[in-house]
């Protein structure tokens, strides 16, 4: 059997089976390892080999953790809740509760889209912005599986169909390595072939919304922190204040040096002289402000683990030498079928991006098997161009190593309450990947 879908299907078989997905991605490697010849000690060497290469984004959902915990105190997000609640209403009727629903739903996905264009943070609001707004949730009984959803869409989307901000490096991606293959590609054409598989993602982040998770769903509401059990609703305007400048530097400091870990130290710095101020007005320890940050670096740690891991499992994919080996055997069914090849094109691009976890890193990967292949039976420069970006997206929204699904999972599991496998890539996976193969088939096809 092919290393790259035997190591992709034990991977994702254990984490719908509930075990831990790092212990899922080393099982993966393993098992793709010794399927492609390796023993046990160099599929160990590979896996180790390509662990470093996500610790620096590990590093970076650490500090913002800690930065999501710590700002909790200066009373934004409290202020943040109050609002809403008011707004919403404790007695709302049934129709007031649904539309707002929905338009909380929608707003969550257009900050999630500015995240990737207007203000490219990526995930970095997610911890943020999230937590403070699950007991707003609670108090609507909204599915979070519709916002896991609608935060996904908002981090994919936008990349895939605007050149700015990660969508004009995703765009660079594709253009440059479909020419380094052989097929030249103007930049422009990339927004107009990809036009129809967001219109896909569009579809399906609708359906999801108004038909899956329309119904209520019931949560219990947890204090997330010892700070807002204690300061629940008690804000200063000294403490709005430091928060809202905290945000704003954040923000800012991470799109002028493009490093998440430099935009998380600059806001912890103003925490910590926040901190310093209370503790010196004796409204808190320093014990308390330590533990306050040590807990917001556990609550994204799950997050780290997992990239390292996904690290190493993309490396002993890519030393398998199998992806070749699945492009030769896809060549050798397709002959000159557009149709055919086309979907099993999109297939393999799945297997592939749900293993590596990020589009971003298997655009190379798949524009160098996809370029010579539709080249070959004559798909034109356009048609190849929906096919590469489709098949970057795909897999990306459900896959457990995705940051586009790892961040929707911390910010919404904060309090506890929400599995990463089955309440954000099950639904993601479902709701995005089969419009996307749809979709993307029907622009290959009219291209």
């Amino acid at each position: 059997m092919n290393a790259v879908i035997l190591a992709v299907l034990v991977m994702i078989g254990l984490s719908l089976m509930r075990i831990h997905v790092v212990i899922a991605l080393i099982t993966g490697a393993m098992a793709g390892g010794l399927a492609a010849g390796f023993s046990i000690t160099e599929t160990i060497e590979i896996f180790t080999g390509g662990l470093g290469s996500n610790v620096t984004v590990a590093l970076s959902y650490a500090m913002l953790g800690a930065f999501a915990v710590g700002i909790s105190y200066t009373g934004l997000p409290n202020l943040m809740v109050k609002a809403a609640i008011k707004i919403v209403g404790r007695e709302g009727e049934a129709r007031k509760k649904t539309l707002t629903k929905v338009l909380l739903l929608f707003i969550i996905a257009i900050i999630a889209s500015f995240s990737q264009n207007l203000v490219p943070v990526h995930i970095a609001f997610i911890p943020i912005f999230i937590p403070p707004l699950l007991k707003v949730f609670n108090e609507l009984r909204m599915d979070r599986r519709a916002t896991a959803t609608a935060l996904t869409f908002g981090l994919k989307a936008p990349y895939i169909l605007i050149p700015a901000g990660y969508g004009l490096i995703f765009h660079d991606i594709v253009a440059t390595n479909m020419e380094e293959s052989g097929m030249q590609v103007d930049m422009a054409m990339i927004p107009q072939a990809l036009m129809l598989p967001v219109a896909g993602m569009l579809v399906g982040l609708l359906f999801a919304i108004f038909v899956t998770y329309r119904k209520e769903r019931n949560y219990e509401d947890v204090e997330l922190t010892a700070a807002e059990e204690s300061n629940q609703y008690n804000y200063t305007g000294a403490g709005i204040a430091v928060g809202l400048l905290a945000v704003i530097v954040v923000l800012y400091s991470q799109v002028m040096t493009d490093s998440m870990i430099f935009g998380a130290l600059t806001g912890l710095i103003i925490l910590y002289l926040y901190f310093g101020y209370l503790h010196v007005r004796k409204k808190l320890s320093i014990s308390q402000s330590e533990q306050l940050l040590t807990n917001g670096m556990k609550m994204l740690a799950f997050i780290g683990f997992v990239m390292i891991a996904a690290g190493g499992f993309a490396e002993v994919i890519r030393e398998t030498g199998h992806v070749d080996l699945l492009v030769e055997a896809t060549s050798g069914l397709v002959g000159n079928n557009h149709g055919l090849a086309a979907i099993l094109m999109l297939i393999i691009g799945l297997f592939i991006t749900m293993g590596i976890g990020s589009s971003f890193a298997t655009i190379p990967i798949i524009a160098a098997i996809y370029v010579p292949l539709a080249a070959a039976i004559g798909l034109s420069p356009m048609a190849t161009i929906a096919l590469i970006g489709t098949a970057g997206a795909l897999g990306d929204a459900g896959s457990p190593a995705s940051d586009s699904t790892l961040g929707p999972s911390a910010g919404l599991n904060a309090d506890s309450q929400h599995n990463h496998i089955w309440d954000t890539c099950v639904p993601t996976f479902l709701h995005f990947n089969i419009p996307l193969i749809i979709f993307g088939w029907i622009a290959a096809m009219i291209l």
